[in-house]
């Protein structure tokens, strides 16, 4: 069942709600599609779960433009430095990434009817236990690190911030924001400046995974192929965007607030109650 405007509507708001909070999106949002009887899994919804996230990719570069220029733009030698940061990085986060789906799809999901990665999405278990890792890993760092950190970004912190981001790709429910955040806070970087690359590695990563959602979306309907059956499937995904770009504003001001206030660790206990709900309703059959 192909979802209509309004449940787009709904889970734009989700998603731009969720997405910029430390809380995983796309389990927030693979839960509430599970709840109005529509299925994770298909290529149609993992595409319009790409493009709600580009509606909040494009909340996230109005929010830190003017941050960014004050520090990754502001003169020659920092553009250069934060192309090595970033650089390093996403290169960790793609090698990370190549590993973890090569090894599910062809070790843990060889000989299954399902062999490609996006189909464990809708497996709530899975999104659970997920949530619950990355909720004890926030709350950890909230715990550990109550005072800001001072060290700067370098090649080496990068690194793992990215490998910390490649682990996070392949699982629902593992939050992105809050795996890379809190790594970066675990190895002393200040709490704003590693807000900020985080989000920058983010705006990085959204187009090649739209680009990757489009071509499994056409691998699968081959009628597609034409403009007007194309526009059909991607042009109601244009208002989930606006809902997920509102909504994503609203949630960074929020995430701010807390990070400057030092409640990291509510969002931890946030995500591991909600470990509890996703349990729930696997145990219900959803």
């Amino acid at each position: 069942m192909e979802p209509n405007l309004l449940q787009i509507l709904f889970l734009g708001l989700v998603q731009g709600a969720a997405e910029l909070l430390p809380v995983s999106s796309s389990a927030h949002v693979i839960v509430a599609e599970k709840l109005i009887g529509l299925d994770p899994a298909t290529p149609a919804m993992t595409f319009l779960l790409v493009m709600l996230h580009t509606g909040t990719m494009i909340a996230v570069i109005a929010y830190f433009w003017k941050a960014w220029r004050r520090t990754f733009f502001a003169s020659a030698a920092s553009f250069k430095q934060t192309v090595v940061h970033v650089g390093v990085a996403t290169v960790a986060t793609l090698v990370v990434f190549g590993i973890l789906k090569l090894l599910i799809e062809k070790i843990f999901m060889r000989g299954t009817s399902h062999d490609e990665i996006e189909d464990l999405f809708g497996h709530l278990p899975l999104i659970g236990c997920a949530l619950l890792v990355v909720g004890i890993l926030i709350l950890l760092t909230g715990l550990l690190r109550k005072i800001d950190g001072t060290r700067a970004i370098t090649p080496l912190s990068s690194f793992w911030i990215g490998v910390s981001q490649g682990i996070c790709l392949p699982f629902r429910g593992l939050s992105r924001s809050g795996t890379t955040i809190s790594t970066g806070v675990l190895l002393g970087i200040t709490r704003q400046r590693v807000e900020e690359f985080s989000f920058a590695l983010a705006v990085i990563i959204t187009p090649p995974a739209i680009a990757k959602e489009l071509l499994r979306l056409l691998k699968a309907h081959t009628e597609a192929a034409s403009p007007h059956h194309l526009l059909h499937l991607l042009g109601p995904g244009f208002f989930g965007m606006i809902g997920a770009f509102a909504a994503g504003l609203l949630a960074l001001k929020l995430l701010s607030s807390w990070l400057e206030k030092g409640h990291w660790a509510w969002f931890g206990y946030y995500c591991i109650a909600f470990s509890g709900f996703v349990f729930f309703l696997a145990s219900r059959g959803y």
